[in-house]
């Protein structure tokens, strides 16, 4: 089953700032704001247990254990199992730093085998509390967490997560599975695989307006041959499209910085939010089925529904691939 037939729309949710990225969220403006979400008729969910060593699963899980389950969609991850003690010293998260600094001090396993799969479902479901997910992401099996050594992960995965996932999906207890990761290779290698086959990718940071043109290179020309769809995650590039301060989940370099001035010009000489260039660029190629922002205030939900329903016209993306700011392979709105 592709993911454009499993996704209920277009907007999801990504509940990474839930795990308390970059600050500490207090837990009522958490559950309002998942809340909010479901206000705005928002049915898609992801979440992992990297969050905040559980902390998004969980918050998450509080408030949609109160909804109807076929309401709604929902994803997690695996790779990370949780345990109950609590880490001792700075985690090593690669490029990735102190992202989840403020979250659950629980010490994680990062482990792709068979079993760590089926444990870190069990423990996702009890924090989500639920009893069943839709899909399921194989998560950060990639450079940006393990350097040199990111292809050795992969293999653990291929031989361990990606079958476990596959005969889920065969005997319907997950309705589809793939990767979840912030770099293309592994998409790529994976794609190239005669078996197991995955029903789509979560790409986070790899196709939004700052960030694209690699993805346009391999990936997305090979997802599309094969059917298999993307969600988007990260459209906002870590928040500096969305008025904060990160690009890839650090403080902006001042060529990012340049850049996005440049985007902002031309959107407000259009009169257009850059929130809804941001997603309705990010929506635009024929494989993206979803895009899934995250927040952790009520207000910015209201904020991402408007953006996607705003009417861009014609010409702010006639003017962005003739100012260069976007990939001349890049699909646009409109046919631009």
């Amino acid at each position: 089953m592709s993911l454009k037939e499993i996704l209920p729309g277009k907007l999801g949710f990504g509940t990474a700032p839930l795990g308390n990225m970059f600050r500490a969220i207090p837990d009522d403006e958490a559950g309002a704001t998942v809340e909010a979400a479901w206000n705005q008729g928002v049915r898609y969910y992801d979440t992992a247990p990297f969050y905040g060593a559980g902390l998004a699963e969980s918050r998450l899980g509080k408030v949609l254990s109160t909804k109807p389950r076929d309401a709604y969609v929902l994803s997690t991850k695996v790779g990370r199992v949780i345990l109950d003690e609590v880490e001792e010293g700075a985690r090593d998260l690669g490029e990735k730093g102190g992202i989840f600094e403020h979250g659950n001090p629980n010490k994680i396993v990062h482990e792709w085998t068979a079993e760590a799969t089926e444990r870190s479902i069990e423990d996702s479901l009890k924090r989500l509390g639920t009893d069943r997910l839709d899909i399921v992401w194989v998560h950060d099996i990639a450079q940006d967490f393990h350097g040199d050594a990111w292809l050795n992960k992969f293999e653990e995965a291929r031989t361990g997560a990606f079958r476990v996932l596959s005969r889920l999906r065969d005997e319907g207890v997950i309705k589809g599975w793939g990767l979840g990761v912030n770099k293309t290779e592994p998409i790529e290698l994976t794609l190239e695989l005669d078996e197991p086959q995955p029903d789509g990718f979560l790409l986070a940071g790899r196709y939004s307006l700052l960030d694209h043109e690699h993805a346009l290179q391999r990936l997305l020309p090979m997802a599309q041959e094969q059917n298999v769809d993307m969600v988007v995650g990260g459209p906002y590039s870590s928040g500096i499209l969305a008025g904060g301060t990160h690009f890839e989940y650090q403080k902006a370099p001042a060529e990012i910085l340049e850049k996005v001035s440049r985007l902002k010009a031309l959107t407000q000489m259009h009169g257009i939010s850059i929130k809804a260039a941001a997603l309705q660029f990010s929506l635009a190629h024929p494989v993206a089925a979803a895009v899934i922002p995250g927040a952790t205030r009520p207000s910015r939900i209201a904020e991402d529904t408007a953006a996607l329903n705003e009417t861009v016209p014609a010409a702010f993306w006639t003017d962005l691939r003739a100012a260069g700011l976007v990939s001349s392979a890049a699909p646009l709105p409109n046919n631009a």
